[in-house]
């Protein structure tokens, strides 16, 4: 296999930029994948990588209990580029110093270029700003390498082995903080790995195809049709893949927005032209969910409700097997892997009860929400479903804080619809990452017609984010939060009060469960 058609790997030393690089990788339309810091160098040439990445990190190579690389990845021979705290694990591990200057350097930063090098040709200037976010420094390159930048404070703010393919960068090329970061990441894949720029969504569709159809052969397939953009995307690809062997099931919990179950069935049954079976169980799932008020508790619930009847469901598909989900890259990082701990359990993942009676099909496990969204219009789905906004798979049961309710769950849909509505007549439906609302388990006082009430109050949240591995909050219009903030109160019977949430990712999370 060439170059061209291997993964460069990012090795992940707990960076909260790791998923981002591999992003940037895949920007460049390089594939790139995730992989732990604890992999052995066996290991990693057993994934005959076109290149590795070594992340940063948030700790010193300093201190006890550092993560390391396997000093035997070096006699791999394998292009390395060294980022932040990866390029300190090369200057150590090959010989040089990195010392403790006193001098750390955090935000935008200017770099003088003093050789291009490789990472540096290409025209770039030899005067950039770059992004930095390091207390110790590299004063000491290892014998045989050169330096081909600094900064005011820190000497060898970026270095090569050209011989042995080894470059390493103080600073961070995959932020939109670095100008020329991207330059610098293409000048390595594809100089130094020698990778070319073919994998597409195009490319991606291609090889999922032929990777549902080696697995599921002639087998039936079902899939978990939630309404949301990732399942309608992985039905699609399916679908294009197996055509008549996939029945979709779209379980109507009554956990859905406002108006949604008639848009799938609308969309997949008369325009898709696939086969769905329309199961309505909004009054087993708030049976199943009463008095349920912890948020793990509730997912667990809902996704094994979800199982139980999609197995019912599969007893009238002659031999239905197969599952199908929409799980995506953010999902299987979140919920827990060996370079992540678990922050939540995703419906599609962490969800799912053990003597589930399916084998997974998961044709958007290792894509990111961008990705997919390509990939949706790459196979045809109408803007309204691609571009929709995420939905969580357990639906509105998760933005429900405490027990779900019919009167709750009412509550929210309208109130829900009226800030989707108002972003979309403010044109910044693009522009936000997700706006939505969500009900506490608390009422407050309030006065209404001179009347005292006691109601609910609603939360408005709207982030702005590229993958929703991190998030920021976004800042809408006052006159946008003031209609909203009418309509809501004068609309909605119940509610009394509405706030707006600034919260970042981190340190919450985009959903409130």
């Amino acid at each position: 296999m060439s170059a061209a058609d291997r993964p460069v790997l990012v090795v992940d030393f707990g960076a909260q930029y790791a998923q981002l690089i591999a992003r940037r990788v895949r920007e460049a339309h390089v594939y790139s994948e995730i992989v732990p810091h604890t992999i052995t160098a066996a290991e990693l040439a057993a994934r005959d990588p076109a290149g590795i990445i070594l992340s940063g990190g948030p700790k010193s190579v300093h201190v006890d209990g550092a993560p390391g690389l396997d000093t035997d990845v070096w006699d791999l021979e394998l292009p390395v580029l060294g980022i932040c705290y990866g390029a300190q694990l090369v200057a150590r591990d090959l010989g040089g110093e990195v010392s403790r200057t006193g001098k750390g350097e955090y935000g935008r930063t200017d770099l003088e270029v003093l050789a291009p090098g490789v990472l540096f040709s290409g025209g770039q200037p030899t005067h950039q700003q770059v992004w930095m976010s390091h207390f110790d420094s590299i004063t000491t390159a290892p014998t045989g390498f050169t330096v081909t930048a600094s900064t005011t404070d820190v000497p060898v703010a970026a270095m090569e082995h050209v011989g042995r393919r080894i470059h390493a960068v103080q600073f961070h090329p995959e932020v939109v903080h670095t100008p020329h970061g991207q330059a610098v990441l293409e000048q390595f894949l594809y100089d130094v790995c020698g990778c070319a720029p073919t994998w597409t969504m195009g490319s991606v569709i291609d090889q999922q195809v032929a990777a549902v159809r080696a697995q599921v052969g002639t087998g039936r397939v079902i899939c978990a049709l939630s309404g949301g953009v990732d399942s309608a995307v992985a039905a699609a690809l399916v679908h294009k893949a197996i055509g008549p062997q996939l029945t979709c099931v779209f379980v109507d919990t009554g956990l859905m927005r406002q108006g949604e179950g008639d848009q799938v069935v609308e969309t997949f049954q008369r325009h898709q032209g696939i086969e769905l079976i329309q199961v309505h169980a909004a009054e087993r799932y708030f049976e199943r969910l009463a008095g349920i008020t912890e948020p793990e508790d509730k997912r667990k619930t809902i996704g094994e409700l979800f199982i139980r009847i999609f197995e019912e469901t599969s007893g009238g598909i002659e031999d239905a097997r197969f599952l199908v989900q929409g799980t995506l890259y953010p999902d299987v990082i979140e919920s827990g892997t060996s370079e992540a701990a678990r922050i939540k359990s995703h419906h599609n993942v962490g969800g799912l009860p053990e003597d589930m009676q399916f084998e997974l099909v998961e044709p958007l496990r290792l894509l990111f929400k961008d990705e997919v969204r390509a990939v949706g219009t790459e196979l045809g789905l109408p803007d309204e479903i691609v571009w929709r906004q995420p939905f969580p798979g357990p639906g509105l049961g998760v933005r429900i804080i405490g027990e779900v309710t019919p009167e709750r769950v009412a509550i929210l849909q309208r109130a829900d619809a009226i800030v989707r509505e108002e972003v979309r007549a403010a044109g910044l439906e693009r522009d936000i990452w997700q706006a939505f609302a969500v009900l506490p388990d608390i009422r407050s006082v309030g006065v209404m017609g001179d009347e005292r009430t006691y109601a609910y109050p609603i939360i408005i949240r709207a982030v702005t984010s590229e993958d929703a591995m991190t998030a920021d909050w976004a800042r809408l219009p006052y006159d946008l939060l003031e209609r909203m903030s009418s309509r809501i109160i004068n609309e909605v019977q119940g509610v009394n009060r509405v706030a707006y949430d600034i919260t970042s990712k981190p340190p919450g999370t985009i959903e409130w469960e």
